[in-house]
């Protein structure tokens, strides 16, 4: 992992290579057009993956990462259908975000169709919270990190189809974010291919859901396009003006 020379503003978090370009990508480009820095981190390589290989994979996410700007990418590899709760997999977590110390951090939802997601969403909560604790002591590159709790943790909606706490309008950042989508050129349909679809997200469809869902997010709040998040806790607001 590369030394960060300031705060990454917004971490994002997925369990598997193309979780974060799929369901907050625009977001994290509109971030990035707004002059503020982005860093994702892969859980795992997405070695059991129907499609693919690691190498594949690692490589796409190399090339995904260049198109949409990142700032820098990192996987920590703690295992495809094996992201288990434990103080290993948490103090992983801790130290990347330890590391970027970012004000904001994306993760997989805790209601997900994929049991990695969810299991990644308890990871990466818990992980936020144990970040800012004096007394739990991590260190990389022999170096002692200092405590640090990101400020907002927001889940972004992957598979399943929750009302969101809240909705970004993503109407100018959409069409570039799927040019990281379709970096995962392994995962997704492909024109000209002929042989049936092996996994759901390789269906033609899929891809066709992913805009019907942004549409929908849009709508809902007078945009093009959205993208919709969950919260944690109620969202504070100590700036009254600035929201509304």
């Amino acid at each position: 992992m590369k030394q960060s020379p300031e705060h990454i503003y917004a971490l994002a978090f997925g369990a598997h290579p193309d979780d974060v370009e799929l369901a907050c990508g625009a977001t994290l480009l509109k971030i990035i057009a707004e002059g503020r820095s982005v860093a994702v981190c892969d859980l795992t390589r997405g070695e059991m993956g129907t499609l693919g290989t690691p190498e594949t994979r690692r490589a796409e996410a190399e090339k995904a990462t260049q198109l949409m700007g990142y700032q820098c990418r990192t996987s920590l590899d703690l295992g495809d259908s094996k992201l288990f709760h434990t103080e290993e997999n948490i103090a992983e977590i801790i130290k990347v975000i330890r590391h970027f110390k970012p004000s904001v951090v994306f993760a997989n939802s805790p209601d997900e169709r994929h049991p990695d997601h969810v299991k990644a969403s308890k990871l990466v909560t818990d992980a936020c919270y144990y970040s800012g604790l004096q007394q739990l002591a991590t260190t990389m590159n022999g170096q002692v990190q200092l405590p640090h709790r990101p400020k907002h943790l927001l889940y972004y909606i992957q598979f399943k189809h929750l009302e969101p706490d809240l909705i970004v309008d993503i109407s100018q950042t959409f069409e570039a974010s799927r040019k990281g989508v379709l970096a995962f050129g392994s995962q997704f349909y492909q024109e000209g291919r002929t042989e049936e679809a092996k996994t759901l997200i390789q269906r033609r469809e899929f891809l066709t859901g992913l805009e019907a869902r942004a549409r929908y997010f849009g709508e809902q709040i007078g945009t093009l396009y959205g993208e919709g998040y969950k919260l944690p806790a109620p969202l504070a607001i100590r700036s009254f003006t600035s929201v509304f």
